[in-house]
């Protein structure tokens, strides 16, 4: 999933916090609602209405991405001042919401005013104790690709106006530039997001060269001639940029990527909003990874059943017996790979027979917006393989796009041969079932019907990482590929790639891992591929506390979806469930479980 590039003007549109009835039971038949005060609702959705306006003219650029567009000729003042006034409004929020009474709230507010809170405060100490905005060049990188690609990739308006818009914030990216000159301490800047921004910020002219420059004869001349000079403009001022990434920043980039132990649990906990506790997640994460290590030996004693020249299969393996046999095992998922030139033509066929198998089954209701399967704009690569990339929640039956990164020009044919193995015809329909359906592009239409706003926007990564691995094994529980073994082995071997993202976070940035202890656990404990686990390396040293979402959203998913069956035993209907879940709007999952089986909120 695309977390939102702006990690300082990051908060949502904070309007519409409605009072809702509960969804309808797993049943189908329509739970209790808990109706809190009036007087009290009404004062939370007036904060929230407060909030949204002053947000908006704060962060432009995320206004247009979440589909606010009234100002879309604008950007994010990252000044030192700019910044002082949004901690100040951020502030101000949590102390209107301090005098609340959230216990006289209805439940489905009570819910919205802990997102919020939970968001506020994250950002917040992100300002103050983090601050990003003085080690991580990424922020910048990203929000200037975002400033023109929020605009251009999605047909919220006539393309002339979107070209205006366009050109007014083309003329005015340069002082994202010259922010990110002034604030970056090169010093506290870790050599990898200065090599990796360094990469990545010739990047934005790939956006101009694809989305607006074939368009200039479009416009009036008067435009158009505008609209030229801005890109000349910006081609210069990138140039600038690189030019001090290159001479000044990478060669004085002496931070350390690890955020240490006490930051690294304060930012798990805004991130995940879960009961779960480093060590917890430590714990489960590493009796997961033995229970499916298992599981993959059981397939394996399987498919090489009297298979000759085979691996020995005992029924109590050695660690070397049980790694030999599994890999052989995969070999046979290997063989079946899509040519170098087809990853994106197979991943649309996948996600077509995806979505069928969930049409044909029953399992949940679907969409009835459009997805597109797109190459990866230049300027979000270097960091994940594929990712969705809904529509904001206030652009209404717009695209979802599902972006998959080709593979470089530049890469021998054993680093080809390499990312097909990790990405063979197997796992590419488990990427289209995890970013396409019934994962992330399904997950957030429903989410974007929720009549909270807030709840829509400040969608909840671990919901939403979380709920995209639980449909993986979902799909294999329902028969996916005709109950495949070698699908079944390579459903294993990604969900193994969620657990092993959980303890990879923490070993980086806790536990100091070095980079072959990293490999270690992903190419030996894990099976991948070089290719994928170097990937995977370098964005544990980009990122923090956003890897273990995905293992401990799927947990939260599967311990959920239990508690429901033991409560309604027969009549459990698996559908009504999906349905249920995605009607919550997609908040963190301890919430949904709340909502759902009626539990305070807490």
């Amino acid at each position: 999933m695309r977390q939102h590039l702006l990690a300082l003007a990051l908060i949502a549109a904070l309007g519409g916090c409605q009072q809702v009835d509960a969804p309808p039971a797993a049943t189908g038949t329509q739970a209790p609602a808990t109706a809190g005060d009036a007087a009290v609702d009404a004062a939370f959705a007036d904060l929230s209405k407060r909030a949204l306006d002053t947000w908006m003219q704060l962060s432009p650029i995320s206004a247009t991405q979440i589909g606010d567009h009234r100002y879309d000729s604008e950007i994010d003042d990252l000044s030192a001042a700019g910044q002082q006034k949004v901690l100040t409004a951020y502030k101000g929020l949590v102390g209107d919401l301090d005098r609340i009474d959230v216990s006289k709230l209805s439940r489905e507010n009570q819910v919205d005013a802990a997102i919020l809170r939970n968001q506020l405060q994250s950002e917040i100490w992100s300002a103050e104790v983090l601050q990003s905005s003085k080690w991580d060049p990424q922020i910048y990188n990203g929000m200037a690709g975002s400033a023109l690609y929020g605009l251009m990739a999605r047909e919220f308006a006539p393309l002339p106006d979107r070209l205006k818009s366009a050109t007014a914030r083309m003329e005015k990216l340069p002082q994202i530039f010259a922010q990110a000159r002034e604030n970056l301490d090169p010093a506290r800047v870790p050599k990898i997001h200065a090599e990796t921004v360094a990469k990545q910020n010739r990047g934005i002219l790939s956006i101009v060269d694809t989305f607006i420059t074939p368009h200039i004869g479009e416009l009036p001349a008067e435009d158009g001639k505008r609209l030229q000079a801005a890109i000349d403009g910006l081609k210069k001022a990138v140039e600038e940029q690189q030019t001090w990434l290159d001479k000044t920043l990478v060669p004085n980039a002496k931070g350390d990527f690890r955020i240490g132990a006490e930051l690294y649990d304060q930012k798990l906990k805004f991130a995940l909003s879960s009961s779960l506790s480093r060590a917890e997640i430590g714990e489960r994460a590493r009796a997961e990874l033995k229970r499916v290590r298992q599981d993959m030996y059981g397939i394996a004693q399987t498919v090489l059943k009297d298979k000759p020249g085979g691996p020995v299969l005992p029924a109590n393996p050695s660690d070397d017996q049980q790694q030999a046999a599994i890999e052989a095992a995969l070999e046979l998922a290997y063989a079946d790979k899509p040519a170098r030139d087809k990853v994106v033509d197979d991943a649309k066929a996948a996600l077509a027979q995806s979505t069928e198998f969930v049409r044909k089954h029953d399992l949940m209701t679907l969409p009835d917006s459009p997805v597109d399967i797109i190459l990866m704009p230049e300027f979000q690569r270097g960091v994940a393989v594929a990712y969705c990339d809904s529509p904001g929640p206030l652009d209404k039956n717009l695209k979802t796009f599902y972006a998959v990164s080709p593979i470089p020009d530049d890469w021998s044919d054993k680093q080809v041969d390499s990312f097909l193995r990790e990405y063979n015809s197997r796992m590419i329909h488990l990427l289209s079932i995890h970013e396409g359906t019934p994962g992330h592009y399904l997950e957030g239409w429903h989410s974007g019907k929720f009549p909270s706003t807030l709840r829509a926007v400040l969608r909840s990564g671990l919901f939403a990482e979380g709920w995209a691995v639980y449909t993986e094994r979902m799909m294999q529980e329902q028969g996916y590929l005709d109950n495949d073994p070698l699908f079944h082995l390579v459903q294993l071997k990604f969900y193994l790639r969620t657990i092993s993202n959980a303890i990879l976070d923490q070993g980086v940035h806790v536990d100091n891992w070095s980079r072959e202890q990293a490999m270690h656990l992903m190419t030996h404990d894990a099976f991948q591929q070089e290719s994928e686990a170097s990937g995977k390396w370098v964005r544990a040293q980009l990122t923090s506390a956003q890897l273990p979402t995905y293992f401990v959203g799927a947990q939260e998913h599967f311990d959920t979806r239990k508690a429901m069956q033991d409560k309604l035993g027969a009549k459990f209907n698996l559908k009504a469930y999906h349905d249920q879940m995605l009607s919550y709007g997609a908040p963190p999952v301890r919430f949904a479980r709340q909502l759902m089986l009626d539990q305070p909120i807490e």
